[in-house]
C-alpha cells in the first residue's frame, strides 16, 4: 500500500509560467475616435452627465434618437472619445508595464477602427496597422498579448441599421471581422477572448454587449435571448475557424462573475440565490463550455414563453466548438432573497468602496473553486481591481487601499491554486488609469500608473507611478511570493 500523499506533489504557489499583467478595453483608453478612418462605436455616444450618483450607472434606456443626437453632438463631454490617448502613447505606456514585469496584457480590438461601419467587405488597413504596431511592441517587451475581439465596441451603424445582435446578420459581420484578426495574428497571439463578459446583457441600453436599443416592450426578453443565441453561434464559428487557422491558439469565453449569496440560511433564499446566479452568469458558460443549453434555462424559456429560433445545424455547431479556457472578471459579490428573487443587494457583512462595491476576497476564492469543479477548464483572471479616488501629494500617490485590496485577492487566488485549480494568469483592471465603463468618469481610478486627466479631459496627461506600481513590481518579480 502507498500513501496517496506520497504520489502527489504539494502545490505551493504560482508556477514559473504563470502570466502576470493587467487588462483594459480599447474604448476606454485608445481615444483617437475619428482618426485614421475609425468610425463611431457604441462607446462613443456615452456622455458624462453634469450630475450623477457614484453608486449608480447611467446610459440606460438608450433610444434611437439619443444615439443619433450623440453622434451629431460636438460640444458634450464624451470621455471615451479621447480616452488617455493610448493610440499615440502605447509605446511609452507598455514600457511602464514592462518595467513592472508584465508577462501579459489584455486589451481589445476596436471593431469600428477596423470595419468603420461594421458591414464592409474590406477592412481599414490604417486601423489594422495600429494593432500591428501594438502587438509587435508587446512581443518586443516580452508581454503576451491577450486579445479580446468584442469589448462593447460595436459600430453604431450596426446598431441603427440592423438592431445589433438581435439581427442574425451580425453573425456574418462579426465572424468576418474576427477572421481577419485571427489570420493576421495567428503566429503572434496565443490567447483570445471572443466576447467580454458575454453574460452582461443588463446594462447599456439594457444590453451592453448586444447593441440593442430599448424599444421592444413586452418582447424584450425574447429579443435579448435571441441575440445571445446569435452570439453563441458566432462564438462557435470563431472557435471552428481558429482551429483551422492555427490549432495551437487558445480561444476563451469570459464571464462577468458576481457570486450571489443567500440573504439568510432559509432554504428558499439559498435556492433563490443559486437560480439567479445560474440565469445571470452560469447559463452562458454552461453553453460555451459544455456545448448545449442547460435544462434549467429551457425550463425558464418555457415558463416565460420565450422562443429561440434556431436549427439543429446551429446547435450541432455550438456542441462541437466549445472553448479552451474560461476567463472571468471579479470585483464583488451580492446577496439575494426569495422575497425579491430578481433583485441583488449589497452584503451588510462586507466593507465597500465609495461606489458601493463590496470587498470580498473570499468570494474570489469561491469563484475559482466553483468554476473549476463545475467545468475542469483552465481559468484566467481577465479583470480584478478596485476603483478609488486617488490624490496626488507632492507628486506621489500613496494608494495603500489599492494594495490592500489586491493583496487579499491574490492571496485568495493562491489558496485556490493550492487546492489544484488550474489558473493561467492574473490581469488586474486596469494597470493604468482609464475611463470608467459604468460611469465614463476618469476620477474612478484603478491603475498602478496615474494619468493626469480629469473628468472633463483637462490635465497634462502625465504618467505618474503610484505606490502600487512598486508593490506589483515586487509581486511579479517574486512570482506572487512577496505580497
Amino acid at each position: 500500500m502507498t500513501n496517496l500523499l506520497n504520489l502527489m506533489k504539494p502545490i505551493k504557489g504560482f508556477p514559473p509560467h504563470f502570466l502576470w499583467g493587467g487588462a483594459v478595453a480599447a474604448n476606454q483608453l485608445e481615444g483617437a475616435w475619428d482618426v485614421d478612418g475609425r468610425g463611431p462605436s457604441q462607446a462613443d455616444i456615452m456622455e458624462l452627465p453634469k450630475e450623477y450618483s457614484r453608486k449608480g450607472s447611467f446610459g440606460e434606456n438608450v433610444t434611437r434618437e439619443e444615439v443619433e443626437r450623440a453622434l451629431e453632438d460636438k460640444t458634450g463631454n464624451y470621455p471615451r472619445r479621447r480616452g488617455i490617448d493610448f493610440y499615440h502613447t502605447y509605446a511609452e505606456d507598455l514600457a511602464l508595464m514592462a518595467e513592472m514585469g508584465f508577462t501579459c496584457f489584455r486589451t481589445s480590438f476596436s471593431w469600428s477602427r477596423i470595419f468603420p461601419m461594421g458591414d464592409e467587405e474590406v477592412p481599414n488597413e490604417k486601423g489594422l496597422a495600429f494593432y500591428d504596431r501594438l502587438i509587435d511592441k508587446m512581443l518586443e517587451l516580452g508581454i503576451e498579448p491577450i486579445m479580446t475581439l468584442s469589448h462593447y465596441e460595436m459600430p453604431t451603424h450596426l446598431i441603427l441599421k440592423y438592431g445589433g445582435w438581435s439581427n442574425p446578420k451580425l453573425i456574418e459581420y462579426f465572424v468576418r471581422f474576427s477572421k481577419v484578426l485571427l489570420e493576421r495574428y495567428k503566429d503572434k497571439v496565443n490567447y483570445w477572448i471572443v466576447f467580454n463578459q458575454v453574460n452582461d446583457v443588463h446594462g447599456w441600453g439594457e444590453f451592453p454587449g448586444l447593441g440593442i436599443l430599448k424599444e421592444y416592450g413586452e418582447k424584450q426578453e425574447t429579443v435579448k435571448f435571441q441575440a445571445v443565441h446569435h452570439q453563441f453561434i458566432a462564438n462557435a464559428k470563431i472557435v471552428e475557424i481558429a482551429r483551422e487557422i492555427n490549432s495551437t491558439m487558445k480561444i476563451g469565453m469570459m464571464l462577468g462573475l458576481n457570486p450571489l449569496y443567500p440573504e439568510t440560511d432559509k432554504p428558499e433564499d439559498v435556492m433563490a440565490a443559486y437560480e439567479l446566479w445560474r440565469k445571470q452568469d452560469l447559463f452562458f458558460s454552461d453553453v460555451l463550455v459544455n456545448g448545449e443549453y442547460p435544462g434549467y434555462m429551457i425550463h425558464y424559456f418555457n415558463q416565460h414563453e420565450i422562443e429561440i429560433n434556431t436549427t439543429q445545424q446551429e446547435l450541432d455547431l455550438i456542441k462541437k466548438n466549445t472553448v479552451d479556457y474560461i476567463a472571468f472578471s471579479y470585483y464583488d459579490s451580492k446577496i439575494v432573497s426569495a422575497k425579491h428573487p430578481n433583485c441583488v443587494k449589497p452584503n451588510p457583512n462586507l466593507d465597500a468602496n465609495i461606489w458601493g462595491w463590496a470587498i470580498d476576497p473570499i468570494g474570489f476564492q469561491y469563484s475559482f473553486d466553483f468554476l473549476w469543479e463545475r467545468y475542469h477548464k483552465p481559468l484566467f483572471v481577465a479583470e480584478n481591481g478596485m476603483g478609488s479616488l486617488d490624490e496626488v501629494v507632492d507628486g506621489k500617490i500613496h494608494d495603500d487601499y489599492r494594495i490592500s485590496y489586491l493583496k487579499a485577492h491574490i492571496k485568495a487566488m493562491k489558496e485556490a491554486m493550492k487546492e489544484g485549480v488550474d489558473i493561467i494568469g492574473y490581469a488586474s483592471w486596469g494597470p493604468i488609469d482609464i475611463i470608467s465603463y459604468s460611469q465614463s468618469e476618469m476620477s474612478k481610478r484603478y491603475g498602478y500608473i496615474y494619468v493626469d486627466l480629469d473628468d472633463e479631459g483637462n490635465g497634462t496627461g502625465q504618467r505618474i507611478k503610484k505606490d502600487s506600481f512598486y508593490w506589483y513590481q515586487d509581486v511579479i518579480q517574486s512570482n506572487g511570493e512577496t505580497l
